[in-house]
């Protein structure tokens, strides 16, 4: 037992897992009520830090100027440097990924990617360039926003470097194109390790792995095979197995049952959407990805609504997604106390109804919902 302890101590100082990423609803009012201790800070943690801010495009530069406007109110230790980036750019900017290796941790808007043509997704090209293997989205309900399903919280841990997202296609002849799916021993495994460990770290009781075996049995079963030898070290934690198309009815059915949730790159996609949509939708769930050395953290699940030109002009766009995974930033940082106080300010103005972007059933727009998340950082 002693053994075990001083491993969790030990892995809770990597890299990885400092990150502890969570920002549930559920999780801040259960840490406030038990909380008897208040946070010790070491020597020189509250020394500012550089973040690499990408504000994207569409919606993206408002809700992220949103995250700007309340981390100066409440006087966070962060300050940003600013790259602008284009869905149409061929190529992620050197100067870009030299900020984002500098600093560790990069805050970014909405990126679309044009459908068909030759452009590759700058978005991969980040998380392959930096390594960030691991996609985790949190779909939970929000007090005060009624969804059709309760007791919903759901963690979506994705594989997020090979897969369908590998990009390996090329048109055999006229006509044909073979689009490759590449599964790898060594990915799977790391991500599944980063699924259990996320689990213990946070009481998370069980993992269940999406697949499609049944059909793709050598891809799929590469990955269920690693992740079946990486449950057997965490006997403490309850593994299952799901194929996708079945994964997809029981979570518009029965969402409750699922825990933490472990997926190639493709199914963690379409999952983490979907969960998203139970929970409250696409405009208040966090997310963020992350590897052994750098965390970009952005909306969640899908950020469909990055090019809606009414939404831009009207300035109406959703926050509260990048304000939770701005939260999640700090928290990643080491800055507990401002993520806490970020995390009850929005989870206050959500409850309280009164300020609701269009999404959320109101009419409210951005900056009044920032203004109201100022109003209730105390």
């Amino acid at each position: 037992m002693a053994s075990r302890a001083r491993w969790a101590v030990k892995k809770l100082t990597s890299p990885l897992l400092r990150s502890k990423m969570f920002s549930p609803a559920s999780d801040v009012a259960a840490l406030n009520q038990s909380r008897s201790v208040t946070y010790m800070p070491r020597p020189g943690d509250g020394t500012p830090r550089a973040v690499t801010l990408i504000p994207g495009e569409g919606i993206g530069p408002l809700v992220t100027g949103a995250v700007v406007d309340v981390m100066e109110a409440m006087h966070a230790p962060v300050y940003f440097e600013t790259y602008e980036m284009k869905s149409t750019m061929e190529k992620v900017p050197a100067e870009v990924i030299e900020s984002i290796k500098r600093n560790k941790v990069c805050l970014k808007g909405g990126l679309p990617t044009p459908v068909g043509g030759g452009v590759s997704s700058l978005n991969v090209q980040l998380r392959k360039e930096l390594d960030l293997y691991a996609s985790l989205v949190h779909c939970s309900n929000l007090p005060g926003l009624p969804t059709r399903h309760d007791n919903v919280n759901i963690v979506v841990i994705r594989e997020n470097t090979e897969g369908e997202y590998a990009g390996l296609e090329h048109e055999v002849v006229p006509g044909v194109v073979e689009s490759l799916k590449v599964i790898t021993k060594f990915c799977s495994e790391r991500i599944a390790k980063y699924a259990f460990e996320y689990a213990y770290l946070n009481n998370r009781k069980t993992v269940t792995a999406v697949h499609k075996a049944n059909i793709m049995k050598l891809a799929d079963g590469l990955f269920l095979e690693s992740c079946r030898e990486v449950a057997k070290k965490y006997k403490g934690i309850k593994y299952n197995e799901i194929i996708v198309d079945n994964c997809c009815m029981q979570l518009v059915s029965k969402p409750e049952q699922f825990d933490v949730m472990v997926t190639p790159n493709l199914y963690g996609n379409l999952v983490a959407n979907t969960a998203a949509g139970i929970a409250g939708g696409t405009g208040v769930m966090p997310g963020g990805n992350v590897g052994a050395e750098y965390a970009i953290f952005e909306q969640g699940a899908s950020a469909g609504n990055v090019g809606n030109v009414r939404l831009v002009e009207q300035k109406k766009a959703n926050p509260v997604a990048v304000l939770l995974s701005s939260a999640m930033m700090l928290r990643h940082l080491q800055f507990p106390a401002f993520a806490d106080r970020l995390e009850q300010a929005v989870i206050s103005v959500i409850r309280e109804g009164k300020y609701r972007t269009k999404d959320l059933g109101g009419s409210s727009t951005t900056q009044e919902i920032v203004d109201a998340v100022i109003a209730n950082l105390g």
